[in-house]
């Protein structure tokens, strides 16, 4: 099987594989003249059995977009591991004594002596590992089916198809199915609670634009930019200079029809218009300056400081669960890894301490999960300056429920061909985002047989393995 990634996925933005996706799943809205934050299909079928919720809680999932390089995120540190890594990117490569500052002490030891440093680019998630409110799942990835690499080798394993390539795989990581999907496992989620939701159509907030993680087969993703809701109609208070004139364009993109699908557009508008000023006006009771650990110029700091702001208005429009997602582009690094990837984990990493931080200042800290979640990891091979794509990484989940300063999942062997390595240094998954994405969805209060329709891949796998224990 070839190592080949699809080239016709290369090198697309967020922005770029965002608006594809957006106009797949919008083209039959028919919305001209205006776009609105709902996503919906007319199509969805199917919905998970309602649940109800006493107390709150919230899931941010951070996709990192690009395939973010594990090896270099965080670093073999034993003897051993560290020798096979820095043979196989001696350019790559961190020097030994540059991570003793970083290495990570976890409360429970892994086996064979086994060792990580994270970068040290991320300070802020080390602290956080420390205190007992980090956990580190090794190995993660795309897989429909437990996998080994005699069954990979063969051909006898059903794999995630069009592996390595960019958009199919962003698309399998946030929906099990490659692009196109008209569903993804937030979403899914979001369709079990929402009923139970003040605001339904706050179930799933996307603060980075669009993406099928966040659809569900019934539950909406609605959209916030860094300031709040996205003004409809520009935010013009007037049309042509005349607010008679906005107001009879308001009026007759909210009149019922007797035509489907006008009738259809006019709901949308007119939910996406109360919407609108019902979360304006609760967010005016939590100003961003009200929230002032986030740093300056960091784009996934300005995302989670408006989830967090949201959070801190949950009570007040009547919200039980919430799915949020954020996003941060550039991890694609097939040349500069080593200087450009240290200064987006910062980035990373800041965002996310501020955004536990200020959980806990509100007191929602063991209400709040977030978790990172990429294309997939690059190869351990460097590639000249770079690191080509590559299938397995290393993740992160933090807050206050998380049980935390652990390792979860199989440490993978480092090097080139290992039984770990289906070439250069790609690792094969030993968790399944499904095993990930199930542990999370079992925290929320999905029951197992809400499990096997938020994730259709999950009764491959044995029941004992759904909850990979790293949340409480």
């Amino acid at each position: 099987m070839s190592m080949t990634p699809d080239q016709s996925h290369l090198d697309q933005s967020p922005l770029d594989q965002s608006r594809r996706a957006f106009l797949k799943r919008s083209a039959l809205l028919g919305l001209a003249g205006t776009a609105t934050p709902f996503v919906t299909s007319l199509a969805a079928i199917g919905e998970a059995a309602a649940a109800t919720a006493s107390d709150y809680k919230a899931m941010v999932c951070v996709f990192l977009y690009g395939g973010n390089d594990y090896a270099n995120t965080l670093i073999p540190y034993d003897d051993s591991s560290y020798a096979a890594y820095a043979a196989a990117r001696p350019n790559l490569a961190y020097q030994r004594f540059d991570l003793a500052g970083s290495v990570l002490n976890p409360a429970a030891a892994l086996p064979g002596g086994r060792a990580y440093a994270l970068s040290p680019a991320m300070p802020e998630l080390n602290q956080l590992f420390a205190a007992g409110k980090m956990a580190v799942a090794l190995n993660l990835g795309t897989l429909i089916q437990p996998t080994t690499k005699a069954q990979y080798s063969s051909g006898t394993a059903k794999l995630p198809p069009k592996l390595f390539s960019h958009n199919d795989q962003q698309s399998f990581f946030q929906a099990s199915s490659p692009e196109g999907a008209a569903s993804g496992w937030g979403g899914r989620i979001g369709d079990v609670f929402q009923s139970g939701n003040g605001a339904a159509a706050l179930t799933c907030i996307n603060a980075s634009g669009n993406a099928v993680y966040l659809t569900g087969r019934s539950a909406i993703q609605y959209a916030v930019g860094t300031g709040g809701p996205i003004p409809l109609i520009g935010g013009s208070k007037t049309l042509y200079g005349s607010s008679s004139a906005l107001d009879s364009l308001r009026g007759l993109m909210t009149a019922q029809s007797s035509f489907a699908m006008a009738n259809e557009h006019a709901r949308i508008s007119k939910r996406a218009f109360d919407i609108q000023a019902q979360l304006s006006t609760a967010l005016a009771g939590a100003p961003a300056s009200n929230f002032p650990l986030f740093p300056a110029n960091n784009n996934l700091a300005d995302q989670l400081k408006m989830v967090a702001r949201m959070i801190a208005v949950s009570q007040t429009l009547g919200l039980k669960r919430q799915v949020f997602f954020v996003s941060m582009g550039g991890f694609d690094l097939h040349s500069g890894l080593v200087a450009s990837q240290p200064v987006l984990l910062a980035k990373v990493s800041a965002a996310m301490k501020a955004f536990y931080d200020t959980t806990a200042a509100l007191g929602v800290a063991n209400q709040v999960t977030s978790f990172t979640a990429s294309d997939f990891g690059r190869t351990l091979v460097s590639n000249s300056d770079g690191a080509d794509h590559g299938w397995g990484s290393m993740h992160f989940v933090v807050g206050g429920a998380v049980k935390g300063q652990r390792f979860y999942g199989k440490a993978p062997i480092v090097g080139a061909g290992t039984s770990d390595d289906v070439g250069q240094g790609r690792l094969l998954p030993t968790m399944s985002v499904d095993q990930y994405a199930a542990t999370l969805a079992s925290w929320f209060g999905v029951d197992s047989s809400g499990l096997r329709t938020v994730l259709p891949n999950i009764g491959n796998y044995d029941a004992s393995t759904w909850n990979q224990g790293f949340l409480g």
